[in-house]
């Protein structure tokens, strides 16, 4: 099959490359930069810009399946940096799709464009967007995630995956970021510390996201759904932490504030950091907050009975097989 991957350099989109070329693909990635280390494993390049439809058009031609998984990420940036990669790109890939005939969409979406201000225990794809985003991240991937929804048709398939909070070897962003905060003395914990949440290994993420390709066939229950993605092993988040931590040598975290205390200091950030235009992004926000203090695990019976998705994978095997990543990379 003739697979496109957007963002296939990225720490999720590389796994789908892999896993689609051990099945025997032909695969080419879409991406702004050079991946030499992609061209040398076989898989053929092709460098544009998302918000370049006629370079987007040029990548979709000739395919049979189309896995969307570049987005800008993060918890802090301006409405323009998230609306142009996230909304406009997407818009994008959907019209790409249907002008070269494309049959399969299988977007990559986020738990986070359910994120809300409460706790979510074992929710399920019922869960209703929010009527308020305190993140521009979760607000422009839940744009996207609809335009995806609502492009479904006998012409274009689509469905749409929100794995939640990848890790892995080769992480670069969450892993990282976590130890050098930690390491440096300004990682706190936010809230009780009893909080619940899903996280999803990142070869698991990346089986989801085949499976569901397969799966998806006019008439199946993916046309035009979405579906949790996870270890199906919600974490008590800081306890689990603390026990990465401790496996890759760094101190446990051990200072504490309350959430509505946390939610006051982020707000204030957020604040100065747009009146005075400051560069980088504040140590903390009221999103951020919310994320680390309250529990957000959901439901992925729909992912196992509509396309079978079962992690290959068990926690204590998917936290073993990162750490012993990190070590080798003298983390």
């Amino acid at each position: 099959m003739k697979t496109l991957v957007t963002g296939g350099g990225g720490f999720l989109g590389r796994y789908i490359v892999e896993q689609l070329l051990a099945r025997g693909d032909e695969v080419t990635v879409f991406a702004r930069g050079a991946y030499p280390e992609l061209e040398q494993i076989g898989v053929k390049l092709c460098r544009g810009d998302l918000q370049d439809p006629e370079a987007v058009a040029r990548a979709v031609a000739g395919m049979e399946a189309v896995f969307h998984v570049a987005a800008k990420a993060g918890y802090w940036g301006t409405w323009a940096s998230f609306y142009g990669p996230n909304v406009v790109g997407t818009r994008n890939v959907i019209a790409a799709c249907r002008r070269q005939g494309v049959p399969k969409l299988i977007y990559t979406s986020t738990p986070s464009v359910v994120a809300s201000s409460h706790d979510r225990a074992g929710a399920d794809e019922s869960l209703p967007y929010p009527t308020h985003f305190e993140s521009f991240y979760s607000q422009t991937k839940a744009m996207a995630e609809q335009f995806v929804r609502q492009a479904n048709s006998d012409d274009l398939l689509t469905v749409s995956l929100r794995p939640h909070i990848v890790f892995g070897p080769r992480d670069t962003q969450i892993l990282p970021r976590l130890v050098a905060r930690a390491r440096a003395g300004k990682l706190i914990r936010i809230g009780a510390g009893t909080n619940q949440v899903d996280v999803t290994y990142v070869e698991d993420a990346a089986q989801a996201h085949l499976l569901a390709a397969v799966a998806l066939e006019p008439g199946s229950a993916l046309a035009g759904s979405v579906y949790f993605i996870s270890q199906d092993d919600p974490v008590t988040l800081w306890p689990w932490v603390n026990a990465l931590l401790e496996q890759l040598e760094v101190p446990p975290v051990t200072k504490s504030i309350p959430l509505s205390l946390a939610r006051t200091i982020g707000g204030v950030l957020e604040t100065v950091y747009y009146m005075f235009k400051l560069k980088g992004e504040p140590r903390l926000t009221r999103f951020l907050a919310n994320e680390l203090a309250l529990s957000h695990y959901y439901d992925i019976s729909r992912a196992k009975q509509d396309f079978g998705y079962r992690p290959q994978f068990s926690m204590a095997e998917a936290v073993a097989r990162t750490v012993e990543y990190f070590r080798q990379q003298n983390f």
